[in-house]
C-alpha cells in the first residue's frame, strides 16, 4: 500500500516510515521452526506533530497496541524507520539511542497489570528516575511528589501499594510514571477503556490540561470514538496492520470515506432517539481475515459492503488500493473513495456529543 500523505502542516515530531512488525509461528517441540508470519503492523507510515493528537482506532487484532509498542521500544520492528527529531531510533538500546527513547513513554490499558504489586507506588514512579540516573535519592523522592500532585493525587499516596488503589488512582499512577522523564510523547494504550465513566471523564481532562501546559503529544490508541473525537486533532483508523484512512478529526467523523471507517460510524449509539432512528446500521459480516495470511488486494474486500454495489469486485480483490487524496489532509486507502454513495454516509454521521466533564481530580483518600 502506497504510504500516505501527511496531513500535518508543522514539521514531524515522531514520524514513522514504512513499518513492519511480523511475529514468526513456530513449530516442533525440539527442533523449532518458522512456518509463518503474523503480520501485526504492515507497512505503516504516521507522522505526529508538537501538541497534536492523533487517535487510532480500528478493531481487536488490527494492530494497534502493538504500534504503540514498537513506537516506545518495546518490540523490535521487523522493518522500517521511527524517527524522532528527524532522527532515527535504532530497535538496540544503545547509548546515544537512549536519551531519544526516554522522550517516548506509555501508558498502558491496564493499570492493574502495569504496576508491580510488590512495590509501593513511589518506587514505581522514581524507578525510571533511578534507571536513567536522574538525581540523587533525595531529589527523586521530591519528584516522586511532585509527580504526585500534577496528576491529582497527594505524596502520601506514595507509601501505598497498588491494591490499596481505585482503578482511577492507579492509572494516574501510570500517568505520573510515563512523566517522570518529562517526554514529548506519550503512546496512550485504551487509557481509560477499563474505567468508570466518570473517572474517565477525569482522567481525559487531566490529560488535556497536561497537553496544554507540556506541550505533549499523544498517540491515542481506543475503541470509543466518541471520546477518540473529544480528544484528537488527527484520526487514523487501522485495519490489519495498515492505516485505510487518516483525516482531521472533523473531516472524518461528517464525510467518511472507507467503507470500513463509515461501518464503524455507524456503530456508534447516540444518545437522541429521534437522531438514532435515521441513521443507516451497517453489520460487517464475518471476522476480520487471519493476520497470517491476509488475503490479496485490498484486505477488506473480503467483508466490504461497498465493493459489490460498484460492480467491480474483482479489481478489489487483485489490486492493492493506493491512498486516494478527499480534500487537504484526508485520505483514504479505497479504489471507490469518491464514489461511497452520499445517502449511506450522511445516514452514518455521528453528531457532535463531547464526553460528560468531571472533576479533574479523585479525592485523595
Amino acid at each position: 500500500m502506497t504510504a500516505p500523505p501527511s496531513p500535518a502542516s508543522e514539521p514531524a515530531l515522531l514520524e514513522v516510515r514504512d513499518l513492519r512488525v511480523h511475529f514468526p509461528i513456530t513449530r516442533g517441540a525440539v527442533f523449532r521452526r518458522t512456518v509463518g508470519q503474523v503480520h501485526a503492523v504492515d507497512g505503516l507510515s504516521l507522522k505526529l506533530a508538537t501538541a497534536e493528537t492523533v487517535g487510532l482506532v480500528g478493531e481487536s487484532g488490527s494492530g494497534k497496541t502493538t504500534l504503540g509498542r514498537a513506537i516506545v521500544g518495546l518490540l523490535p520492528p521487523t522493518s522500517g524507520t521511527i524517527l524522532f527529531r528527524g532522527l532515527p531510533l535504532s530497535a538496540k538500546r544503545a547509548a546515544p539511542d537512549r536519551a531519544g527513547r526516554t522522550q517516548l513513554q506509555m501508558v498502558f490499558q491496564d493499570p492493574t497489570a502495569s504496576l508491580d504489586p510488590r512495590w509501593r507506588v513511589g518506587a514505581s514512579i522514581a524507578e525510571p528516575l533511578r534507571v536513567n540516573h536522574v538525581g540523587t535519592r533525595a531529589e527523586r523522592r521530591a519528584r516522586v511528589s511532585e509527580l504526585l500532585e500534577v496528576v491529582g493525587l497527594s505524596p502520601g499516596h506514595a507509601r501505598r501499594y497498588p491494591h490499596e488503589l481505585s482503578g482511577g488512582q492507579r492509572q494516574r499512577v501510570g500517568l505520573a510514571r510515563a512523566l517522570a522523564l518529562n517526554p514529548a510523547v506519550i503512546v496512550a494504550d485504551e487509557a481509560v477503556s477499563a474505567l468508570d465513566v466518570s473517572i474517565r471523564a477525569q482522567v481525559i481532562n487531566l490529560l488535556q490540561q497536561l497537553q496544554n501546559e507540556r506541550k505533549l503529544s499523544y498517540l491515542f490508541i481506543a475503541h470509543d470514538l466518541a471520546v477518540v473525537r473529544h480528544l484528537s486533532d488527527r484520526v487514523a483508523v487501522m485495519y490489519l496492520g495498515q492505516i485505510v484512512e487518516q483525516a482531521a478529526a472533523a473531516d472524518l467523523y461528517s464525510d467518511a470515506r472507507h467503507p470500513y471507517t463509515v461501518s464503524l460510524l455507524s456503530a456508534v449509539p447516540v444518545p437522541d432517539p429521534t437522531v438514532e432512528a435515521g441513521r443507516q446500521r451497517i453489520v460487517l459480516p464475518g471476522d476480520p481475515p487471519n493476520p497470517a495470511s491476509p488475503p490479496p488486494g485490498c484486505r477488506f474486500h473480503t467483508r466490504c459492503w461497498l465493493r459489490k454495489k460498484l460492480g467491480n469486485p474483482e479489481r478489489c480483490a487483485a489490486e492493492e488500493p493506493a491512498h486516494q487524496h478527499v480534500s487537504a489532509g484526508h485520505t483514504a486507502a479505497c479504489h471507490y473513495a469518491h464514489q461511497v454513495p452520499e445517502n449511506v454516509r450522511l445516514s452514518t454521521v455521528v453528531p457532535t456529543a463531547e464526553p460528560a466533564s468531571g472533576p479533574t481530580s479523585e479525592p485523595a483518600s
